[in-house]
Formats: C-alpha cells, structure tokens, sequence
C-alpha cells in the first residue's frame, strides 16, 4: 500500500481524496494556488505545498511545480482528481519516468480515449454502436460539408480533445457549416490547445446515460449501474441521479456489457466512465469515455455502498477487485445537484465573492461534499461550484422528497446560488414523471422567463 499520495487538485474532489487517504492510513499532500492558501483541502492535508499563482495555467496545470513538490514530499503516488491533469497523457508518462504512480489508467489508453474521434472509430470496431459521423478529425470544412450530407443535418462538430461543451456547435444547414467549423475549430484551440475537430448526427432531445467502470491491473471488470446526467444546461451537467427513470434491468444489462466489453478492449484500469445518448426508443449510442473519476460519483457510491475513491488507490496499489459482477447490488435511488456559484435570473452569471454565512443540510440520507465555509472566498479563477448535495431515498420519490428538504435547509448568504432554480427542476411535473431529456433544462428555463 502507498505510504503518502499527492492530490494534483484542489476544492471539493481534493478534500473528498484526502478523506478516503485517511480511511486507509495513507499520508496527503496538498498542492494549492496563491488564491487557495485558506482552503479546507490545504488544512486537512499532512503536507502541502504553494505550486503557483492563481491562474491555472501557473498552479494547477504547471507539471513541472507539481512534480518537483512530490518529489521533494516522497510520495508514491499522485491521485489527479477530476479536470486539470486528470486526463492528460503526458502528466502519466512524467509520472511514471519520476517513479511516482499515477491513480489511474495508462498514458496510451488516456490518449486513445481521450481523442474523442479516435475513441469512436475504435469502439465501433468492437460492434459497439455509435452515432454516425467521421472516423477521425476533419481535415477541412469540405469535408464537413460532404459528411453531413451524408449522414443528414442536423449535425454537431465537437473538439477532438473537449469535454464541457467547449468546442461544440450544431449546424442545421449547409449555409450555417463554415461558421460554425471554424468557431469550432478556434474554440477547440483555445480551450485545448488543440484544434482537431469531428462531426456526427445530431440527435435532438437524447437523454445522457453513463455507465460506471471499475478495472482492476488483472483485467477483472465490473459496471456499477448508470446515471442519468441529462439534466445540462450548455452540456454542463447541473443534475444526475442512479438509476436512470427508463433504463430496464435488462437494458441495464447490455449497457453495462458493452462498456465493459468497450474498456476491456482498450485495456483499461482504474474508475472510468462509458458515456452514451439515448434516443426515444432506447437505441443507445457511445458518445465517449472519461479515464477519471467523474463530479456525479457519489450517487453511485450511495446506491452501491462502494467507495470508488477507495477502489481508485487500492486498483492502483495492485489489489484486485474483491467483487464479481453479481455481487453489485443496487439499493434505493440517490439524486445529486451541483450548487453554484451563479445567478439564475441574470442568464446564470457566476457570482464570486466572499460567503457571509454557509450553513448544510443534514438529516437521513443526505450528503454534502464541499470545501466551502462561511468566510470562504468564491473566486473567479476556478470553477464556480460550492458543493454537491446529494439526497438517498429508497426509492425515486423518497429521494426527490429529501432533496427538496435538504435544499430548503441550505443557507447561503453573501453570493448568488442556483439553489431556488433547483428547486423549480423538482417541482417540475415533467421531472416528477422522469420525462428528461438534454434540452430539458433550456426549455425550463424559457418557461420560467415567460411566466
């Protein structure tokens, strides 16, 4: 087992890391930014250590900082979190050339997986199904033009190397491609220093359904049920919840196959995560996979009754998976919502600032992870989320209920919330019924602007 693991994070999924380390006797180190030397994750850590000022670009993303802390720290490991270097190849092949385990799956999977492009073409190859559209980047708007005549508008060209719905646009018309290309295109370059671009179908009004991975270094797999992540506001996912309102167990079951059989294939290790859309007939179709934890994990971890943060360091250490696929039960339905920092009413605007006063909710089957006190200064560095409250219940009704409750006991003053918007997704009669879908939350939206 690992003596001291490095958390390459910070806020939330850093402190959420820095529990699980402690559960099993292991030493943190924390790394933080100018602007994070008064966060929980810095205090609770046994070590940490200043990488840079408050741009990321200068802290969190600067490998160099980082490596030379867990060197001079002696740790075993480095456990990435989720965003910054989680998914980056090179980050693991520095890792690896420094003697230091990276809690997660091999640079070469990362990089094929992580070319969403490449992802697709290689997954189709393993009868996994996929939504129709280019092998590979584009390689001009000619190109474009030719495919999404083939396969019919409307389209979406999305960044190779995206996530967080940067580097997407959808293209109903000829007369709107060579626009939304090089957006596209610049965007993508922007956000990830890489321009490769791709196009397939767009599929209108699909629901966003992911399965959980767990792999241990021996080839054993199991899924862990789904999630229902199609409640998104500008491919942001805003609410999740297990299991998905429409997915059958034996649909469950084929899911669950093909992203084992998809990971399997790849070579895979540690938590990962197949992503699929769905359409209204439940043909389902591989969107991509992301090799890290994934912000919505612990709904999953509250119906299974399996710490995945856990399972990432012991996968890691070498420890075989103690668990064959019928031995993962789920129980009950647990919700969660991403509070942020941001106003709803002014087109959803972040609002940084300092918290005047924060206060939780508790009660049964309510869990709060956050790294945010009152006191604590929002700022507009990093992304704008407070807290994940997740609400369990035993069944979908019980868990509305609860969250519902738990929202009402939130208290936050000094800053702006979606907290009340949330509420309004819960009360929604549509929601109540589990008729969601990705454009859910826009249509909402305009309902409420029109009332």
């Amino acid at each position: 087992m690992f003596q001291k693991i490095l958390i390459a994070n910070r806020g939330e999924i850093a402190l959420r890391i820095i529990r699980a380390c402690r559960e099993l006797d292991i030493d943190t180190v924390a790394i933080y930014s100018e602007a994070d030397r008064d966060s929980l994750h810095v205090r609770y850590a046994d070590e940490a250590f200043c990488v840079g000022p408050a741009a990321p670009g200068k802290s969190y993303l600067n490998i160099i900082n980082i490596i030379s802390a867990a060197t001079i720290a002696g740790v075993d490991a480095i456990h990435p979190g989720y965003g910054f270097l989680a998914e980056n190849p090179r980050f693991v092949e520095i890792c690896e050339t420094h003697n230091i385990k990276f809690i997660g799956p091999a640079a070469q999977v990362m990089e094929k997986m992580g070319d969403k492009a490449l992802a697709k073409k290689f997954m189709k190859a393993q009868g996994i199904p996929v939504i129709p559209g280019s092998d590979g980047p584009l390689t001009s708007v000619e190109e474009a033009v030719r495919l999404a005549k083939e396969i019919g508008y409307p389209v979406i060209i999305k960044a190779s190397a995206g996530g967080g719905g940067r580097g997407m646009r959808v293209v109903n018309s000829l007369e709107e491609m060579e626009e939304a290309y090089q957006l596209a295109q610049r965007e993508a370059d922007t956000s990830f220093g890489d321009s490769e671009i791709y196009i397939e179908k767009y599929i209108a009004s699909p629901r966003h359904i992911e399965i959980q991975l767990l792999f241990d270094e021996y080839g054993e797999g199991i899924y862990l049920g789904e999630r229902d992540c199609s409640l998104q506001r500008r491919h942001q996912k805003i609410l999740e919840e297990t299991p998905s309102p429409v997915i059958k167990p034996e649909l469950r079951q084929e899911m669950g196959e093909m992203a084992l059989k998809g990971a399997r294939a790849v070579g895979y290790t540690n938590a990962g995560t197949v992503e699929f859309l769905m359409d209204d007939n439940n043909n389902y179709y591989f969107m991509e996979m992301n090799t890290r934890i994934q912000v919505e994990h612990p709904v999953t971890e509250m119906v299974t009754g399996i710490d995945l943060v856990k399972q990432q360091i012991l996968i890691a250490a070498g420890e075989p998976l103690p668990w064959q696929q019928e031995d993962v039960k789920l129980r009950g339905h647990a919700i969660e919502c991403r509070i942020n920092a941001e106003d709803p009413e002014r087109s959803f605007l972040p609002s940084p600032g300092q918290i005047e006063f924060m206060h939780v909710p508790g009660g049964p089957g309510i869990r709060v992870d956050t790294a945010v006190y009152s006191g604590y200064t929002i700022t507009p560095h990093y992304d704008s989320m407070i807290a994940k409250l997740i609400a369990w219940g035993e069944n979908r009704e019980e868990a509305i209920a609860r969250l519902i409750r738990a929202l009402d006991e939130f208290e936050l003053s000094g800053i702006s919330s979606n907290i009340l918007f949330h509420l309004e997704i819960l009360f929604n009669p549509s929601f109540r019924e589990g008729e969601i879908n990705t454009n859910f939350i826009n249509e909402l939206i305009n309902e409420v602007q029109s009332e």
